[in-house]
């Protein structure tokens, strides 16, 4: 379950011939994992040709590309009820696509011609309304052999300056910014230079006649009846969406798989007669992919396993370029298997390497849970991570439902057994001044059993009281942790280079590791439990000892850089504090937001009113703390997991195992189709 599943490499060779029937085998076994051929890889093959139905395939998918697009089509969803893909093979054939695309296409030009004879209206309609104040009808605008009408907007009223202009008349607009001058052709430059110093625009006056109104209300009109024209066409366009919706989702997903399969010979080694496949499968399904390949291709095929064991480094590097990567299959359990996709967020887990998922799935979940730890906020998390893990597809929602899920599970084991509250509320003992308990708020008086599962004489462990004790298990928590880091790194290396390069590249970080951990545990017991420096002088030493020692075993494969890595373990460990520190700020919340909503609010201004203020308040106030409770504990857990113990030893990088298979979510093979 650590490490990823074996892979075989197998090696395929069939008559060109059937290449189609050797496509279709491939994708129907749904196990291999395909090795791309190179370029001079095997003497007298090459990288063949795409089949001759690919291309069609791809004009038409092309087609329907657009088509989607312009109807607005999500291809993504899923079908309620999906085609027979004969049906649409047989649709296609019949050349659906292209009289769809004619009919979609026909509706979307007049439109688009609608929706340009609209602009060119509003476009003379805006320049009418800019000079609708001009008093000049449309038909004196043009026209002229002797007089230029210089038409445009200015800053000010320029009359007083065009004065000079002889046999010239300006007409200017009632609020001053636009104007209209007629002056002779010879006196235009003189014009233009004076309207300069106004900030003259021209602009350019559509052909119309009679008054300016009487055109803007004809445009008006028009404008009316394209756009009715264009709703009409839109209406057509929602219609052929509906009429033709399944049916170009279904063509969509069948051309898909079409052109994906004529595209195969792109991929692997062909000659004039024969084709060659290389690739990967999962050592458990050789004897089923063989079995399998013989029986669809009637045991003209030949299927040869090259290697039927997991790889040793000395292999991986002496393979070929092309066979050097093994893809990585990860190999988890119903449990753990909810949390690959967090780790693969980070990276995916070498062929060759531990997967860290199995130990992120126990690890993640009980961090979360040990943060908040509150039943009140745990039932919550636990309905709402269950619902996502039943509904959600989207693989990042169900990361964030399996933590919810997970962790509301511990966050409630946590908040009954250990904390021993709800809501910030203790569930046995007296009130305080400035915290109550559900025993005191209610008057309730628990059996002596039920008092005898909480700790601390019965009252369960308080985040704000118990700090030292809760710091103190989180450092522990953190030594586990990390020293698991170290252990699975070693291991890692083990496998990978063998026990004595495993032993410099871990095994001299794990001595320092512990060397460490005991120099800091004897140096607390000295300055905080009183011990004298003498009963803890030989455990010093011993520390010592180890940490000068496990240095010296890693500067031999690290060099000068590890004794700078030294400090940054204390880090590490100091790291785990934030254990007990989010968990602190929460119940430090929830201890002063119970007291505004139940002592302030609800006690203070008493009766049925009080009660309900404080109530409505109480569940605001907690559902802030419910929801930062999420992201803190989720955030920090997280971080502890990648930054703290998973960078002890996974390095990622891997290539995940992607086999060949025709994912049908809009079309289906019916059983008459076999």
């Amino acid at each position: 379950m650590l490490l990823p599943e074996p892979m075989s490499r197998i090696v395929i060779v069939g008559n060109k011939q059937r290449l189609d029937e050797a496509t279709d085998a491939l994708y129907s076994l749904k196990m291999i994992h395909l090795i791309d051929h190179t370029v001079g890889s095997d003497e007298g093959f090459s990288i063949g040709a795409p089949r001759p139905y690919s291309e069609k395939a791809s004009e038409r998918l092309l087609s329907l590309k657009a088509v989607e697009k312009e109807l607005d089509i999500n291809v993504t969803k899923e079908s309620d009820e999906p085609m027979s893909s004969a049906d649409v093979r047989n649709e296609i054939s019949q050349n659906r696509v292209e009289s769809i695309g004619k009919e979609v296409f026909e509706v979307l030009d007049r439109r688009s011609g609608i929706i340009q004879k609209i602009t060119e209206e509003s476009a003379k309609r805006d320049v009418y309304a800019a000079i609708a104040s001009i008093p000049v009808d449309l038909d004196l605008y043009k026209g002229y052999r002797s007089i230029v009408v210089l038409v445009g907007s200015v800053k000010a009223d320029p009359t007083a300056a065009l004065s000079g202009l002889a046999d010239s008349e300006l007409f200017v607009s009632a609020d001053k910014k636009m104007i209209a001058l007629f002056v002779k052709t010879s006196e235009r430059e003189e014009a233009l230079r004076i309207l300069t110093d106004y900030e003259y625009t021209d602009i350019s006056v559509p052909e119309g006649t009679g008054p300016v109104g009487d055109a803007v209300a004809g445009i008006n009109s028009k404008v009316a009846a394209l756009s009715a024209e264009k709703e009409e066409a839109d209406k057509e366009l929602a219609a052929l969406k509906e009429k033709h919706g399944d049916d170009i989702i279904a063509l969509d997903e069948e051309l898909s798989f079409e052109e994906m399969k004529g595209t195969m010979p792109l991929r692997i080694a062909t000659s004039s007669h024969s084709f060659v496949i290389d690739a990967w499968v999962p050592t458990s399904k050789t004897g089923a992919v063989v079995s399998g390949m013989n029986e669809r291709m009637d045991n003209n095929i030949y299927v040869e396993v090259m290697e039927d064991r997991s790889r040793s480094l000395h292999d991986v590097e002496h393979a070929e370029p092309r066979f050097k990567e093994t893809p990585t299959k990860m190999n988890n359990g119903p449990f753990a298997r909810h949390f690959e996709h967090p780790v693969k967020l980070l990276s995916s887990p070498k062929y060759q390497e531990i997967d860290p998922t199995l130990i992120l799935s126990i690890f993640f979940p009980l961090f979360f849970g040990f943060m908040v730890g509150d039943i009140g906020y745990a039932i919550p998390f636990i309905i709402l991570g269950a619902y996502g893990l039943k509904t959600a597809k989207n693989k990042d929602f169900r990361a964030i439902a399996m933590a919810l899920f997970f962790g509301g599970i511990w966050t409630f084991i946590f908040g009954f057994f250990f904390y021993g509250e709800m809501f910030g509320m203790h569930f046995v003992g007296y009130a305080t001044d400035n915290a109550e308990t559900w025993m005191s708020l209610f008057g309730l008086h628990f059996p002596e059993w039920f008092v005898n599962i909480f700790p601390n004489h019965g009252h369960g462990i308080s985040k704000v009281e118990d700090v030292t004790f809760l710091l103190k298990v989180s450092i522990y928590i953190g030594i586990i942790h990390i020293m698991l880091g170290y252990v699975i790194g070693f291991f890692n290396a083990k496998m990978q280079h063998g026990t004595k390069e495993a032993f410099f590249e871990k095994g001299g970080w794990i001595i320092t590791f512990v060397g460490l951990v005991l120099f800091a545990w004897s140096m607390t017991e000295v300055m905080i439990s009183g011990v004298s420096f003498g009963d803890m002088l030989p455990f010093i030493l011993a520390a010592a000892a180890m940490m000068v020692a496990g240095i010296a075993i890693s500067i031999k494969k690290e060099g000068g850089q590890a004794i700078l890595e030294v400090p940054g373990l204390f880090g590490n460990i100091l790291s785990y504090a934030r254990l007990t520190a989010i968990g602190m700020s929460k119940a430090g919340m929830a201890l002063a937001f119970n007291y505004i909503s139940i002592t302030m609010i609800a006690a203070g201004l008493g009766g049925i009113a009080g009660i309900i203020v404080g109530l409505l308040l109480f569940s605001f106030l907690h559902l802030v703390i419910w929801v930062l409770a999420i992201l803190s504990a989720g955030l920090h857990s997280l971080r502890l997991q990648y930054v703290e113990m998973m960078s002890k030893f996974f390095v990622g990088g891997g290539k995940e195992y992607e086999p060949l298979e025709i994912k049908r979510k809009n079309t289906k093979i019916v059983e008459t189709e076999v």
